[in-house]
């Protein structure tokens, strides 16, 4: 279940960042609800959500658009950060290897 933890660190993090879009994971067999809050960027983060309702009630009260996820995906700005992040960890360990 969610937590106040949670909800606490999703409006910190929309906060700090612009451009935050919600997009809300249905709950599986393994996980409960999530909510993936992506910035202009494409930088992301994830937490557990009561539910659908209450994704949508935190999305506005921080005046953000909301998404299903089944519906409309994941946006490419946040697969771009993904590629972007696993680039530089290559580089990264390829730098080590040759210190």
């Amino acid at each position: 279940m969610a937590s106040k933890d949670d909800t606490s660190h999703l409006e910190q993090w929309a906060a700090a960042r612009r451009g935050v879009e919600a997009f809300v994971e249905p709950k599986t067999t393994v996980t409960e609800t999530t909510i993936v809050f992506v910035a202009h960027d494409g930088e992301w983060t994830r937490r557990r959500i009561a539910g659908p309702e209450a994704a949508k009630q935190l999305a506005k009260k921080l005046a953000m658009p909301v998404y299903d996820v089944g519906l409309v995906g994941y946006p490419q700005r946040m697969r771009d950060f993904q590629a972007r992040q696993r680039s530089a960890r290559k580089q990264e360990q390829r730098r080590r290897m040759e210190d």
